[in-house]
């Protein structure tokens, strides 16, 4: 079950939600994930959706963790609509011979909030295998210290043959 606190966004380019994912992301890593270049909250949901140069995923706090954000890159990588994205098992992502690894890195975010320089393999949805790479996966917590969930940014991908 999803933490209440944890809100699904109701449309791909929600502000509110884009606006976690980018806070977030500058306070516990202490960058930016967007340009600043005068853009105004509405531009940067805009802008993470669907002009991001990487892909950018969230899941919530739920036990079994379930995407709750894929922009146009991360859809068109693993093969998902937004509409198939939103709601579907994070550990689908990865093959069951992946999971050790991939669990390592949620465990590694959950201990330091955030983790940078991962490489694994992921699974599109028609069975394909490619590689996320230059991956940065952090905690969304909000300005009162309230979990959201994780983001993981990966910035190049790869096709992993079989």
């Amino acid at each position: 079950m999803n933490n209440p606190r944890t809100r699904m966004p109701a449309e791909p380019d929600d502000v509110t939600f884009a606006s976690l994912l980018l806070s977030s992301h500058l306070r516990l890593l202490g960058e930016p994930l967007c340009p600043r270049e005068r853009i105004s909250p509405r531009e940067a949901a805009d802008w993470l959706y669907a002009q991001a140069p990487f892909g950018l995923l969230a899941h919530d706090t739920a036990a079994d963790p379930r995407f709750v954000y894929a922009n146009i890159t991360a859809q068109e990588r693993f093969g998902y609509s937004w509409n198939e994205f939103l709601g579907l098992p994070s550990r689908l992502s990865a093959r069951p011979d992946a999971q050790q690894d991939r669990d390592a890195l949620v465990r590694e975010v959950t201990a330091n909030h955030y983790a940078t320089g991962y490489r694994g393999v992921r699974v599109a949805k028609d069975g394909r295998l490619f590689w996320i790479e230059d991956v940065t996966m952090w905690d969304l917590i909000d300005a009162q210290g309230t979990s959201h969930g994780q983001a993981a940014v990966f910035r190049s991908s790869s096709e992993a043959g079989t």
